[in-house]
C-alpha cells in the first residue's frame, strides 16, 4: 500500500510540477474559452486567439506538426467567428440563430476529412518526424470542419468535438502532455454541456 501511495503522490508532483506555466495557460484559457462557447459566450473568441497562440508553441515543441498548423486556422477562425457572432442578422437586434447541420455539409465534411487525412497524414509521415501523423491528420481535419460549424453556429459542432476530443486525450497522455489531456477530457463534459444547452436553445427560438 505505501508503494501505491507513493506512487500516486509521484504522479500527482509530476502532473503539477511537470506541467510547463506555458501550457497551464493554454490550459486555463482553452477550458474558459469552450465553456464561454458553450454558454453561447461572444466572449470565447478572443480568449480562443490567446489559447491558440499558447498551443503553436506547445505542439511544436511535442513534434505534433498537424496539431500546430491547425492552431494558424483555429486562429483565423476565431477572428472570423469574432466577427459573425457580433454581426446581427439583418440589422436586427436578435443574436444569431443556431442552425441545424444539412446533408449537403454532412457528405462535403466527410468526404473532406477523409482526403485531408490521407494527403496530409502521408505528407507528415514520409517528411518529418511527426508523431501519430495519420491520428494527428484525422483529428485535425475533424477539428477544421467542427470550428467551422461553430463559427457558424451550427448545433452538431458540438458532437465532431465529443467525438474528436475523445480521441486528443489518448494522443496527448501518450506525449506526457498530462494537463493537456485532461483539459481535453473536460472538454467532452463541456462540449456534451453545450450540445445540450444549444438544443434546447435551438427549439425556443424555433417555436
Amino acid at each position: 500500500m505505501l508503494l501505491i501511495a507513493d506512487a500516486f503522490k509521484e504522479n500527482i508532483s509530476q502532473f503539477i510540477f511537470g506541467t510547463s506555466p506555458l501550457e497551464w495557460c493554454g490550459v486555463i484559457t482553452g477550458i474558459l474559452c469552450v465553456w464561454l462557447a458553450a454558454k453561447n459566450n461572444i466572449w470565447n473568441w478572443p480568449i480562443a486567439i490567446v489559447s491558440v497562440l499558447i498551443y503553436i508553441f506547445i505542439f511544436f515543441e511535442s513534434k505534433l506538426y498537424a496539431d500546430m498548423g491547425l492552431q494558424f486556422y483555429f486562429f483565423g477562425m476565431n477572428i472570423y467567428g469574432w466577427y459573425y457572432w457580433s454581426k446581427q442578422k439583418n440589422n436586427q437586434t436578435e443574436t444569431r440563430p443556431i442552425s441545424l447541420i444539412t446533408k449537403n455539409e454532412i457528405l462535403f465534411s466527410t468526404a473532406g476529412i477523409i482526403i485531408f487525412t490521407l494527403a496530409l497524414g502521408f505528407l507528415l509521415h514520409k517528411n518529418t518526424d511527426a508523431s501519430f501523423p495519420f491520428i494527428d491528420s484525422f483529428c485535425t481535419a475533424c477539428s477544421l470542419i467542427a470550428q467551422v460549424f461553430l463559427a457558424r453556429k451550427v448545433l452538431q459542432n458540438w458532437l465532431i468535438w465529443i467525438f474528436v476530443d475523445a480521441i486528443y486525450v489518448g494522443v496527448y497522455f501518450s506525449k506526457d502532455l498530462y494537463a493537456t489531456g485532461l483539459m481535453y477530457a473536460l472538454y467532452i463534459f463541456i462540449a456534451t454541456m453545450g450540445y445540450l444547452d444549444w438544443k434546447k436553445t435551438y427549439r425556443e427560438q424555433n417555436n
